[in-house]
């Protein structure tokens, strides 16, 4: 199986159903494998007094709370549902993370068979145990982890029955500075958990988790957005359509390129073997029987003759019949 690429939505849909829908069909014509979605009630989620992020502050009412602002981000289970059919309908995986147990509850009688466990909500004891229980794929975020973090969340996960689980690097910040990404973390954490892995990316660009695709990801979730100008937390730090398709199709070739691992030639170079190669030839007219020295062979393209890996075989040796200069030695 390929990478897995999953465009993630998020809530970039303002709380539109009809922006949803049309987020959903812009990572399907961009060729990721999911669309990915957040599913939660804001009450159940965030306390009245909590305080949004910085990077929410400068793209948001900066006189609202954090519920505030998510009870206008939100979509209803009604709308959901509907969502999910759409995508049913296009072709395209359907993915929510959700933020709270109700949320897990309702997208596990949607007919969500894989879990997606946000990096704010790996120590959350009884959201791990409700995810873990459904028995299900997991890919678990990491952003803000320690190892022993991960340690912990992964054996709640496994004590409980959770399905495979998979790894995602993260740093959540948004956008992400290129200095605090550390990629080789998440090879790090693949040698370590002995799991697959792969990166979440709030970088701004593609060349990040064009990388990590080389480096080994087999998971890559990307914000994206309709228009990185709307209004709300998350559109500065995401991909516009035309964006995530340049990324998409980056990766597809990435995985192209990975190949086999074994050091063979490729079918497309043999026909080039013979030209760029050399061959012993004579480099000046040779009679038979005289002796083949230093002096009267060397070597030069095309390489269809004797290979100049065996030039001390050949060295001292009589030439078998008349040769003129560039003629292929014959022994």
């Amino acid at each position: 199986m390929g990478v897995l690429v999953i465009a993630e939505a998020g809530v970039n849909h303002n709380g539109s159903l009809l922006l949803a829908k049309k987020l959903a069909d812009k990572a399907k014509e961009a060729g990721a494998d999911y669309v990915k979605f957040q599913t939660f009630n804001p009450a159940n989620l965030v306390c009245k007094t909590a305080t949004k992020a910085d990077y929410q502050k400068k793209t948001t009412d900066s006189q609202q709370g954090q519920l505030e602002m998510l009870q206008d981000l939100m979509l209803t289970y009604d709308e959901f549902v509907e969502l999910k059919n759409y995508c049913n309908g296009i072709g395209i995986g359907f993915l929510s993370t959700s933020f709270d147990i109700d949320s897990i509850e309702f997208l596990s009688a949607l007919g969500c068979d894989m879990w997606k466990i946000p990096s704010g909500e790996i120590t959350n004891y009884p959201y791990l145990v409700d995810i873990a229980k459904k028995h299900q794929p997991i890919i678990l975020s990491t952003g803000m982890c320690t190892n022993n973090d991960i340690v912990e969340a992964l054996k709640v996960l496994k004590e409980k029955g959770a399905g495979k689980i998979s790894l995602l690097h993260c740093t959540t910040e948004y956008p992400t500075p290129f200095s605090d990404v550390n990629l080789k973390a998440m090879c790090a954490m693949g040698d370590t958990y002995g799991l697959d892995v792969g990166y979440s990316d709030h970088t701004e660009g593609i060349e990040v988790p064009i990388a990590a695709v080389a480096m080994g990801a087999k998971i890559i979730e990307k914000h994206f957005t309709l228009d990185r100008n709307m209004e709300g937390p998350d559109h500065k730090a995401s991909l516009e359509p035309d964006e995530l398709k340049q990324m998409v199709c980056a990766i597809r070739n990435i995985e192209k390129a990975l190949g086999t691992g074994i050091k063979q030639p490729a079918e497309s170079e043999k026909k080039n073997i013979n030209i760029v190669r050399k061959s012993i030839v004579a480099s000046t007219k040779i009679k038979k029987n005289e002796v083949l020295t230093e002096k009267n062979i060397t070597t030069k393209r095309p390489g269809n003759g004797i290979s100049p890996m065996r030039w001390n075989s050949v060295i001292g040796t009589k030439a078998i019949k008349n040769f003129e200069e560039d003629d292929l030695i014959e022994i």
